[in-house]
């Protein structure tokens, strides 16, 4: 029997109910195929604030370090609004991020057959599906850059600056390449080169970079077309590549386009060895909280790609995402799916704890 350590964050509003879901799930897959998932929970974000005055405890960062992988559900809320930014329950997801060194961010948006109705595209747009890898360069840019806030010629004003290194370049966009590889070999660049001199340094790299991968057909955008273009037509991209402040908005519109941001899976990697954290893209929204109306399926499929890419168990992952698209095709379906789709006799309305266990139903008699 195959043992792992997962180091667990609920954190704040639905990120309880759904991580708390997706260990079931993941408990599930152990019983099936014979391993041992140990985990261990950890505080991050407004409950660590609460509890510690702090939304990144040191203890949190050093048990996350010794774990095999990390999974996260969500922070944040408007209770802790009105804290200084360096203290609130956001800065938690920076300081992983940097403690870990996970530099790349690995976002799928697959629209489920199942879920073709809740695509807000028109119906022939839709119907040529969509499968987008959105890779995030995760340490660098704007997030992470210089700040403050100073007097200007105006009078007083705020700064943030966007940085990179040609190292941070080069890492990521081997990431983009590499994911390319596993997929359709295609591999678009989204920068703002006609007036970031950042982007320009971007784009020199990346270019420098697809000579290591003459099967990748490499192509470039400006992130103000990406984002028309992927509304436009959603099933000519593959792979994007794109810098973390780029990555954080295309993403979530490639949230929306999919169907729901409920649905959408995210894995943050870093040097192969370093514990990988999985997460959803959505936010924590407080304003469902312990009503049992989250979605957990994007929970559960960063389950799957933690089975998948940090223990190496791809069967299992396979398990679980065949469970998720059983469940959809069977017409079930939380709030927010039913919202984008609008009433269907065939469908049926569930909520957080229904959806989980019809999944770890799935899980267990396939």
């Amino acid at each position: 029997m195959a043992k792992y350590q997962i180091a667990v964050i609920p954190g704040d509003g639905i990120g309880p109910e759904v991580v708390n879901g997706t260990r079931q799930v993941l408990d599930a897959i152990a019983v099936r195929f014979g391993h041992e998932f140990a985990y261990t929970e950890l505080l991050a974000g407004g409950i660590a604030i609460d509890a510690t005055g702090e939304p990144l405890p040191a203890a949190t960062v050093a048990a996350a370090k010794k774990s095999d992988a990390v999974l996260l559900g969500a922070v944040g809320g408007p209770q802790w609004d009105t804290l200084p930014g360096d203290k609130r329950p956001e800065r938690a997801l920076l300081g992983l991020r940097s403690e870990l060194g996970l530099y790349a961010n690995l976002r799928p948006a697959v629209l489920y057959p199942a879920l073709a109705a809740a695509c807000p595209l028109h119906p022939e747009t839709a119907a040529a599906g969509i499968d987008v890898m959105i890779v995030r360069e995760l340490t660098g840019g704007m997030y992470f850059g210089d700040r403050g806030r100073r007097e200007g010629p105006n009078g007083p004003e705020a700064y943030d600056t966007e940085a990179y290194s040609i190292m941070e370049v080069e890492r990521i966009a081997r990431v983009g390449f590499e994911q390319a590889m596993l997929r359709g070999k295609r591999l678009t660049s989204v920068d703002k080169a006609n007036v970031l001199e950042s982007s320009r340094l971007w784009r020199e790299t990346v270019i420098r970079i697809s000579q290591e991968y003459p099967e990748v057909t490499l192509d470039h955008l400006y992130v103000d077309n990406a984002t028309m273009q992927l509304i436009k037509r959603p099933s000519d991209f593959d792979v994007i590549v794109t810098t973390n402040m780029f990555g954080d908005i295309l993403s979530d519109e490639a949230a929306m386009i999919t169907g729901s941001i409920g649905m959408l899976a995210s894995a943050s990697l870093g040097k192969p060895g370093t514990p990988g954290m999985y997460e959803p893209v959505h936010g924590s929204a407080p304003d469902i909280a312990g009503q049992d109306k989250a979605n957990p399926l994007a929970t559960i499929l960063s389950a799957a790609m933690l089975l998948r890419i940090s223990l190496g168990l791809g069967t299992e992952a396979d398990a679980v995402e065949a469970a998720v698209a059983k469940v959809l095709a069977d017409g079930y379906r939380t709030g927010d799916i039913v919202q984008n789709v609008g009433s269907s006799s065939t469908e049926k309305r569930v909520g957080t704890r229904e959806m989980t266990r019809l999944v770890v139903e799935a899980v267990a008699n396939a």
